[in-house]
């Protein structure tokens, strides 16, 4: 593939240097907005290493164009799954069925699992927003300790976010390193599984016992934005403003009364479009090619064809059946778009950072200097994911620029490996959020937390998360 410029290994060893320090600097320290933070930098990185004004100008453009339209539509697809499953009361049904059939030891449990549930189609900060008024709810009414329901239900949602399409890290990541979505989708469930009971009801039983919280008298005092990717990724299909609940601190929808759709509706509807990219992944790995049900699965399973096919049957179980006229439908999933437009312009500004990236030959450097040091992929992108976690606070911006740099790697290997190494990336996006990422406030305020407690709580939590997926991926690496 032919680069934009002709400088030497040192010089473009310099302009990734540069480039990335310029988007960390503008988002950690000058606080500026990761989408401008990232064209930026995306600037920095091609004049460093010598390109022409006009080729940085086209290779970020093109990256950006073809980030959006592969995965832009994904996310606009997903918050409208999203926001209906909230404004219909499908969450708060799934939410309360499965927690009123459980009690004493296994509500943990419970709970990590209705939060993986329900996070399958929703931005991590919006499943907060919708569990954990009910987290504290129960915590009031049982006397169980906040943390010991609190920490499995949040693990449950990170995981999910981090790991598992059709969030925007993982579909981030499986575009820009050309991975099969159904191996990633497979490979990310079958490591969220031990990653979620690990950093959930295990650690939660642990850390409960040492780091006492009681129930805070309201569900939130405030909301802090200091991050606009988190602040977007909030907004996207959210229940409202998160001061708007009740007594008990659950979302007080007296103002416009809706029957909930039903349990099962709610629970098909969000399974569906997960059911078909798995069915398509499947197919592709146990049917012959020219098969005439695997062509069909492989349609279905199309990320577009089933996140479009989701969005239908919501429109359907979660508006039809919860009372919703076909102008409120309409009005509930037109609301879904604005509020993501931040994350979409950050996920696709990303996108052209990690073209730059590509088309000045930096990612073949990089690639070229792991295999002469025998580093493997899998560590690599994991390793580059936590440093620009750690510096960033943003899992999606860990992402891109991990993904960015690591894709020339991608070409040597094969399928599954590729698929892991999404996954590898997704866990380091997760290591350590701290102070400056938006989630560790929004946490720390709803569990009524000091900074301390929510660093050994949350913060852990997160870590305990990338480790022990990172572990999981590298098991897997050695069986596939």
């Amino acid at each position: 593939m032919s680069t934009i410029t002709d400088a030497g290994t040192g010089q473009l060893i310099v302009a990734a240097v540069l480039g990335i320090a310029a988007v960390v600097l503008l988002i950690a320290w000058a606080k500026w907005h990761p989408f401008l933070a990232l064209i930026t930098g995306s600037g920095v990185l091609g004049l460093v290493a010598g390109a022409a004004p006009g080729k940085v100008v086209t290779s970020f453009t093109t990256g950006l164009g073809n980030t959006t339209g592969s995965v832009g539509v994904l996310i606009a697809l997903g918050s409208m799954i999203g926001v209906l499953l909230a404004e219909s009361g499908g969450a708060d049904g799934i939410v309360r069925r499965i927690v009123a059939g459980v009690s004493g030891a296994a509500l943990p449990w419970a709970m990590a699992g209705v939060a993986a549930l329900v996070g399958l189609p929703l931005f991590f900060e919006v499943g907060v927003v919708l569990l954990v008024p009910m987290v504290l709810l129960v915590a009031r009414r049982t006397s169980v300790p906040l943390l010991l329901i609190g920490i499995p239900a949040l693990a449950g949602l990170s995981v999910l976010h981090g790991l598992v399409p059709p969030h925007p890290g993982p579909l981030v990541a499986i575009d820009s390193l050309h991975a099969d979505l159904g191996l990633t989708l497979m490979f990310g469930l079958i490591c969220a599984i031990p990653t979620v009971i690990v950093a959930g009801p295990l650690f939660g039983k642990w850390i409960a016992a040492r780091v006492p919280v009681a129930v805070p008298e309201r569900g939130i005092t405030r909301e802090p934005s200091d991050n606009a990717d988190a602040d977007a990724n909030r907004a996207a299909g959210g229940p409202g403003n998160p001061a708007d609940l009740d007594a008990d601190g659950v979302p007080d929808r007296t103002e416009s009364p809706r029957r909930n759709p039903g349990f099962w509706p709610a629970i098909l509807t969000v399974l569906l479009p997960i059911v078909l990219m798995l069915a398509r992944g499947v197919a592709e790995l146990t049917i012959d090619e020219g098969n005439n049900v695997r062509d069909v699965l492989e349609v279905l399973g199309q990320p577009v064809v089933a996140l479009l096919f989701g969005v239908f049957l919501a429109m359907w179980t979660l508006g039809h059946r919860a009372g919703m006229d076909r102008r409120q439908t309409n009005a509930v999933i037109g609301g879904a778009l604005p509020p993501i437009a931040g994350i979409l312009l950050i996920v696709a500004a990303g996108g052209g950072f990690k073209q730059v990236l590509v088309d000045s030959g930096v990612g073949n450097v990089i690639a070229d200097a792991a295999k002469d040091a025998n580093i493997n992929a899998l560590l690599l992108g994991f390793l580059v994911a936590v440093g620009i976690r750690v510096a960033t606070g943003s899992a999606t911006v860990a992402t891109i620029t991990a993904a960015g740099i690591v894709a020339p790697l991608a070409t040597s290997l094969d399928r599954p490996t590729v698929a892991l190494l999404v996954l590898a990336i997704g866990s380091g996006s997760l290591f350590f959020s701290h102070v400056n990422d938006a989630g560790f406030w929004l946490v720390k305020e709803y569990f009524g937390m000091t900074v301390g407690q929510t660093i050994k709580t949350w913060s852990v939590m997160e870590t305990i998360i990338s480790v022990v997926g990172f572990a999981c991926v590298m098991l897997l690496s050695l069986v596939v």
